[in-house]
This record gives C-alpha cells, structure tokens and sequence, in this order.
C-alpha cells in the first residue's frame, strides 16, 4: 500500500500510538481539505482516493445476519447454532488497518467529521430501506462522562439527517456500567452486557436500525436488540462503521 504522505502534513498514519497521545490538538490542526490518514489533499473530503481505495472491504461472501464472513455467503456456525436478537448486519468495512485508524480518531481523537463520513457512507448503502427509528447504542452515564460524547450517537444523528429518518437518543438507556468489551475474552463477552440496557418506549411493530461504530462479536448489539424485541420491535438491524471479523 503506498500512503503517498507528504512532509509537514500531518497523518495519523505516522503516529503508531498517536491518538492517545498526540490527543486533540494534534488531529484538528490537520489543514482544511487534508486526507484524515495521510495529510494530503482531499478535496474537502475525510480521505483521499487513494486512502479511500485502500480501507478494507468486507468479504461478499459474508454471513447475512451478523455479517462475519463465511464460504459462501451462507449463515455462519455461531448464527446456526443460536440466531442473535437482530436479523441483520450493514458494514462497510472490515475493523483492519487502516480503517481502525479512522475509528479510533473519532472515539478517542474526538474527529466528528468520521461520524459524519460514516453516516452518509452507511445511508448510501442502506438507501431507501424503510426504518421507524434509528436507535444509537448507548454509553453508561460513566462512560459518557470520561469520553465526553458517545460516537454511535454522533453516527445515528448524521445518518438520521441524510436518511430522514427519526432519531430516538433518549428512550434506550445503558443502565449498568461493565468492563469495556475488548478487555474480556469472546465467550466472556455476552454475559458481561448481560441486563445493561434498558427500554423506556414501546416499538411495537415498529423496524428499528440500531448504530455503533464497530461490531466485534455482536454480544452488544445483540443484548440490545433482546430488550427492544422485548418491547415490540418487529425487526432489528445493526449498522456499522467496521466489523472484526473471527478469523
């Protein structure tokens, strides 16, 4: 891959740990109009084409309901074995360099401009596909306050805006703080969401999209669906910036 960077540009490339570090200041003094990943121009937009290019595609043989990818195209072991809350995954890239970068410069760099890419790049996608809500999963209280703001709100209310689409930011609660996911082994995970969220609506029959940045196993989204199912929801779909894959 060649990230054609430019010297006196600054990208987030070129800072292995940098986003941690460098913090705020750093990213927003990237020059209006610069790529997000390599510094150079980009015409107003998040990235270059070239960088554009080179995010990681998801596989087209996916599995339809979680989107891990399998052989053909067919449901994967895990959704056979038992079928999650929701009925399907929209991702548009697999969670791999780089665009764990781009992720990472809006949860932990505070670049807004990535939810606003990411929602028109998933409202692409989804296109005229007829939601009743859009639902964006939602921090614990605590989390909130140490992050400052919840990026799968930030995704849902700028796709809520290119989608027409309804937002609801109030009615799903995270009431039960838990160890961050990426701490805890994969068959940990669904147990430690286990009763966090709470619903304060009814959705009965309505078809709800529920957003996050990233899916790894699902065990989030899928508590999360459990309890909107639990109060009517007909359907429940998860849309994604990124998704890990298994394997």
């Amino acid at each position: 891959m060649n990230y054609h960077g430019h010297t006196g540009r600054m990208s987030i490339l070129t800072q292995p740990d940098g986003l941690q570090r460098l913090g705020r200041k750093i990213l927003n003094a990237l020059l209006p109009g610069s790529c997000l990943l390599c510094g150079a121009d980009s015409q107003g937009n998040l990235l270059c084409p070239p960088c554009a290019d080179d995010l990681p595609a998801l596989s087209t043989t996916c599995c339809p309901i979680c989107a891990d990818q399998t052989t053909h195209g067919e449901r994967c072991g895990a959704c056979l074995r038992e079928a999650p809350h929701f009925e399907r995954t929209i991702a548009l890239y697999r969670y791999d360099f780089p665009a764990d970068r781009i992720i990472h410069a809006l949860k932990y760099g505070h670049q807004l401009a990535v939810a606003a890419w990411g929602a028109r790049m998933l409202a692409e996608r989804i296109g005229t596909e007829p939601y009743d809500w859009v639902i964006p999963l939602p921090l614990h209280p605590e989390r909130l306050r140490e992050r400052g703001f919840n990026q799968s709100a930030e995704i849902a209310r700028e796709f809520g805006n290119w989608a027409k689409i309804p937002v609801d930011r109030s009615n799903v609660l995270r009431t039960r703080a838990t160890p961050p996911q990426a701490e805890l082994p994969h068959k940990a995970r669904h147990k430690n969401v286990r009763g966090a969220f709470e619903c304060r609506a009814d959705f009965s029959g309505q078809r709800l999209l529920l957003i996050d940045d990233v899916m790894t196993t699902g065990a989030t989204a899928n508590e999360c669906a459990r309890v909107l199912k639990l109060h009517g929801a007909a359907e429940v779909a998860v849309a994604v910036i990124a998704r890990a894959l298994k394997h």
